[in-house]
């Protein structure tokens, strides 16, 4: 590691230049403070679990403070000397909007520099109602949001640090206060290093459209595009679910289509082309019933089916043999479900999902049993938080993925 106070760190200049502080040791140190709480931690601490320099970490500290990232948090009795002043991470330093755009419904919050949910907005949506309503509706929930929480008024308003005018209610939130910009989730397949999506199963019309580039355009924001199952990922990726930064699981959403999220090591794993986890359209069963993806048979074909007759527990023994398979190709650590199908009954799934992998491990007479499967946390607005986190998590040295 460098022993530098930085590197490259420039003075923030509005919530969006917050992303200037991606310097490695920075999100060490960030990190770090962001683990720590409200309890704080000492500048030799710092040092110690980052490796760097006591006076590296004196620049770095100093410099977040002078930006209102850090804050004291009061003094720690010291093993010898005067007591040791320790700093914590000031969570409203920071915010980013996270949006989810399901089928049927757009889901936004707004989180600050912990993820803390702060604000939300619900409403109907239809996705195959075109580019100009879809991005209205994102700008509308978006500012509705940012408004309300963040003090912003209607009309014109200077931001305290970027010193230009937001203009919430036109739909651009270039200048607010604090605002990192918006991550945005829904159905794949799409490109998530373009922000280009292809053809989203049973919307074929949004082929080819550069959606992080017009809602960039539209709110003078920094936007980031993702699927909805990555996205979820990786917010419990940063949450520390599957055993922190050294953990593997695969999150498996079950709404209004059938996705899965994948994490090796605490990172999400996107594939060379960002086409990883298309979970729902392995086919499991060879002249099976149509799917809207063209193909038969597709998992995500059987189960939408079974859900639609009222037959849960066939829905979650499909689940399950999808489930399987991916233990048995990835031999993860743990299977977490999530989605609004799945929320609707959370007992009924993970004992099917779990009852399908308990059989295969019995069959296999691994020591270490079946691989185990619980119900995600953060509930039906998590597709929303981890979309949030595409923004979040890289100020901390996160979120990158492979």
């Amino acid at each position: 590691m460098r022993g530098g106070g930085g590197g490259g760190v420039r003075a923030v200049a509005g919530g969006a230049n917050l992303l200037a502080l991606r310097s490695h040791n920075t999100a060490l140190v960030l990190d770090l403070l962001r683990s720590a709480g409200t309890e704080g931690i000492s500048r030799l601490e710092l040092a110690e679990r980052t490796g760097l320099t006591p006076q590296a970490v004196s620049k770095i500290t100093a410099r977040l403070r002078a930006e209102g990232l850090a804050a004291d948090a009061g003094r720690r009795a010291s093993t010898g000397g005067k007591p040791r002043t320790v700093l914590r991470l000031v969570p409203e330093a920071g915010h980013a909007v996270g949006v989810h755009l399901d089928r049927d419904e757009l889901r936004a919050v707004l989180v600050d520099l912990v993820g803390t949910v702060v604000g939300e907005r619900r409403s109907p949506l239809d996705l195959g109602a075109g580019a100009p309503a879809v991005l209205e509706g994102v700008a509308g929930a978006a500012g509705e949001l940012v408004a309300e929480v963040l003090g912003v008024p209607g009309g014109h308003t200077g931001g305290a640090l970027g010193g230009h005018a937001a203009d919430v209610e036109g739909g651009r939130l270039a200048g607010v206060p604090t605002l990192l910009g918006l991550g945005v989730a829904l159905p794949g397949p799409l490109d998530h290093a373009r922000g280009v999506l292809h053809r989203v199963t049973g919307f074929p019309e949004w082929d080819g459209f550069p959606l992080r580039d017009a809602l960039t355009r539209r709110l003078g924001v920094p936007v980031v595009v993702d699927k909805d199952t990555n996205a979820a990922a990786l917010g419990l990726a940063v949450a520390g679910e599957g055993g922190g930064e050294g953990g593997s699981f695969a999150y498996l959403h079950l709404g209004t289509g059938l996705g899965a999220g994948l994490v090796f090591g605490g990172a999400v794993h996107r594939g060379a082309r960002t086409g990883a986890g298309e979970f729902g359209h392995q086919v499991v069963q060879l002249d099976g019933p149509p799917c809207t993806c063209g193909g038969r048979g597709c998992i995500e074909a059987l189960c939408l089916g079974a859900v639609a007759r009222g037959d849960l527990a066939e829905a979650a023994r499909v689940l399950g043999a999808g489930a399987t398979n991916l233990a048995g190709l990835l031999d993860i650590d743990l299977v977490l479900l999530g989605g609004r199908t799945v929320a609707a009954a959370p007992d009924v799934f993970v004992s099917g999902v779990g009852a399908v992998l308990d059989a295969r491990a019995r069959r296999e007479g691994g020591r270490e049993g079946a691989v185990p499967v619980r119900i995600a946390p953060g509930g039906t607005r998590g597709v929303a938080q981890g979309a949030a986190q595409l923004l979040l998590a890289p100020l901390f040295g996160r979120g990158e993925g492979h």
